[in-house]
């Protein structure tokens, strides 16, 4: 079977909102794209102002049971502490990754009191065998991000493989691939998608670029998702064209994007706010345990 890229099934721009003590965000994950959809990713939120009444009243102390969180900054320092014991200070270019899992409770407040803040939080699920793991909590230096860079490109691979080259993030478990892509003006670039059955999307936040295979491209554009379509080995013909990669060119004034890519989990989803399980009887466990101080 030949190889060709994935096309762009729905381009979307984040419903605007408040979380935690009133930092305004997009929601694009869990907004206007269902979690349902990309599975195993619950939930993006990009944030981005420079407007210090955006965010500084930041995200007090709160709990998470049932899934993983990933943050990655691109401008501002935010810090993280929990019940654990833990404490981080992220900075620009750096990755915090914290497993929720049986339960945690953190806060995220800024550490300064004016200038950009900027970046992206997701959540991705765990797997009913490990919901009730043991939390743990890891922040990375932007440093230790590796990268693969050309002339007119820069990858950070910050989670899975690219060219090569192994992403820094590991214990996510539903190993994703999580890249950070700047392309110069009318650059090419493609990524394989490792196995047919992965949801799989694009995250613009600089720019714009066309996605997908020649002839059925689409633009994306800043502060815009593209989510690809998934096609798995069942609905694959022995001489049908594979759909296992990514295709991008650049826009004019070149584009930078996330891309993220994981195998959905196929499990039932129960969520209230924080707590994300796979039955009602164990989101109401959650919050006895939380109010009983088992977190």
């Amino acid at each position: 079977m030949s190889s060709i890229s994935r096309k762009v099934s729905n381009v979307a721009k984040g419903y605007k909102t408040k979380d935690g003590a009133g930092v305004s965000l997009l929601r694009v994950i869990g907004g206007p794209i269902p979690s349902k959809s990309v599975d195993p990713f619950l939930m993006l939120d990009a944030f981005k102002s420079e407007n210090p009444n955006d965010y500084i009243a930041g995200f007090p102390s709160h709990p998470h049971r049932g899934q993983q969180t990933l943050t990655y900054m691109i401008d501002g320092v935010m810090e993280h502490k929990d019940n654990k014991g833990n404490k981080g200070l992220l900075k620009p270019g750096m990755v915090q990754v914290m497993n929720a899992a049986r339960g945690i409770i953190h806060s995220e407040m800024p550490k300064q009191v004016e200038g950009k803040m900027f970046g992206f939080q997701f959540w991705l699920n765990l797997a009913a065998v490990d919901k009730m793991s043991d939390p743990w909590y890891k922040d990375i230096p932007a440093e230790e991000i590796p990268e693969v860079i050309t002339n007119d490109k820069k990858v950070r691979v910050v989670a899975g493989h690219y060219e090569g080259v192994e992403g820094i993030v590991k214990g996510l478990r539903v190993n994703p691939i999580f890249l950070d892509v700047k392309l110069s003006p009318n650059t090419k670039f493609s990524v394989d998608i490792p196995d047919f059955d992965h949801n799989s999307f694009v995250y613009v936040f600089e720019g714009e670029g066309k996605f997908g295979p020649e002839g059925y491209e689409k633009v994306v554009g800043d502060q815009h998702i593209g989510v690809l379509e998934n096609k798995d080995r069942v609905t694959i013909n022995d001489n049908e064209t594979t759909p296992n990669k990514l295709d991008a060119v650049a826009g004019e004034n070149g584009v930078r994007f996330l891309f993220l890519s994981a195998k959905p989990l196929r499990e039932p989803i129960v969520q209230h706010g924080p707590f994300v399980m796979n039955t009602q009887k164990e989101i109401q466990q959650a919050f006895f345990d939380y109010q009983m101080g088992r977190f």
